[in-house]
């Protein structure tokens, strides 16, 4: 696939579309069924430190087909989801910034890929629900929802859980099968787990998604509780752990297993009425066994404000992301010559302009303390803006 040919497809598309009196393409409901495609585009400067100052754009292309069984062909119970992805190969953090947390988390290697193809099925009126097949496992667990503003990837998922595995663990840009359950066990409380494939995609080809099952990469576990309360608040507690065998920082010996925990709370801090504007805030850490990772602690909180323009869901948000080196990996970082220090951080701050129903804006500011945790680098700063066009919705009687 060449990417100046699809770069051009995209540009043509979303030209139309702009220019296009009656706006974004819109075609009439078909029961049961939800189809979407979301092109987002940023460009981002890196003005200071890094490895280098400079400018890349990143780009990500969603396109997703869901079906609800019950109204498409009279099979209670079932829904259907289908997820094609496509990025670009520019990236700011490996060729620019040299962060750990990544700057954006749309950076990634140019691919076509089929992201998540899974079946779900509901039991005990919805309480109960199952899903098999390939699988973010983002969707579902360590979700920060009022973190899902930002730009930075560690307020998607904790970056002492991104990090994990021979390949990360099944969530963006590679996924892998897997089996989920969740049970709603009460009205406030629902609990979920799931095993998955552990090492997602081809390491020696990351272009391409695939499934193996091979004997030595073992499996995946993740148990997670979530709380719901009131007003969308929300708190998370979560467990990890890989069944394989991993070489520890230390001496590079082989053992059995490489587990974390992680934990979230989120919600409303305050609130001026109805429809009014509100601040939202979340608190996210996570710990990673040290003898295996390198990094072991993960701290991430942030504030959101929205609903402070009529007619419009604008946010504007600031956030503190943390990831610190587990003592093992510094004491080998220093024997081999190559020392590090002790932590990355992040500070974020976004605003979200909502233009239209179809065009959102958003610009990005960064500054990230000691990026990569290499002495040898200077704090970088990077700003930047993300455009979102959804150009074609069709929608249904699922949204």
């Amino acid at each position: 696939m060449q990417r100046g040919a699809l770069h051009r497809a995209v540009s043509l598309g979303l030209l139309s579309v702009l220019v296009s009196p009656n706006g974004p393409a819109r075609a009439d409901p078909i029961d049961g069924v939800a189809f979407d495609i979301v092109y987002t585009g940023e460009v981002l400067t890196n003005l200071t430190g890094g490895v280098s100052t400079g400018t890349r754009y990143l780009d990500n292309l969603d396109v997703t087909l869901e079906v609800d069984t019950q109204e498409a062909a009279g099979f209670a119970g079932g829904t259907l989801f289908l997820y094609g992805l496509y990025n670009n190969d520019n990236s700011l953090t490996d060729e620019i910034v040299g962060d750990a947390q990544v700057v954006s988390n749309i950076d990634t290697i140019n691919a076509w890929r089929l992201y998540e193809a899974w079946y779900e099925h509901a039991f005990l009126t919805g309480r109960l629900t199952a899903k098999v097949g390939l699988y973010d496992l983002n969707s579902e667990f360590d979700v920060n929802e009022t973190g899902s503003l930002f730009v930075n990837s560690s307020h998607g998922i904790g970056a002492e859980f991104a990090q994990s595995g021979l390949n990360g663990p099944s969530i963006f840009p590679v996924t892998s099968l897997a089996g989920r359950i969740q049970w709603r066990v009460a009205e406030m409380f629902t609990l979920r787990g799931a095993v998955l494939e552990a090492t997602p995609g081809d390491p020696d080809r990351p272009r391409r998604t695939t499934i193996d099952f091979d004997d030595n990469e073992g499996v995946l576990s993740v148990l997670e509780g979530e709380w719901a309360g009131e007003n969308a608040a929300r708190a998370i507690l979560g467990y990890w752990r890989y069944s394989a065998e991993f070489e520890t920082v230390s001496t590079g010996s082989l053992e059995r297993g490489n587990d974390g925990v992680y934990g979230l709370v989120e919600g409303p801090l305050w609130s001026s009425g109805e429809a009014g504007p509100e601040v939202r805030g979340f608190l996210r850490a996570g710990v990673a066994d040290e003898e295996i990772n390198q990094l072991s602690h993960y701290i991430g909180s942030g504030l959101v404000l929205d609903g402070f323009v009529p007619g419009r869901d604008d946010q504007i948000g600031l956030a503190v992301a943390f990831a610190r080196n587990g003592d093992p990996f510094r004491r080998a970082a220093s024997r081999d010559g190559s020392p590090v220090t002790r932590a990355e951080t992040n500070i974020e701050l976004t605003y979200r302009a909502q233009i239209t129903e179809w065009l959102a804006l958003q610009p990005n500011f960064q500054y990230i303390f000691d990026p990569g945790t290499d002495p040898t680098l200077d704090s970088a700063f990077v700003a930047g803006v993300r455009f979102e066009v959804a150009p074609l919705n069709f929608p249904s009687s699922l949204r």
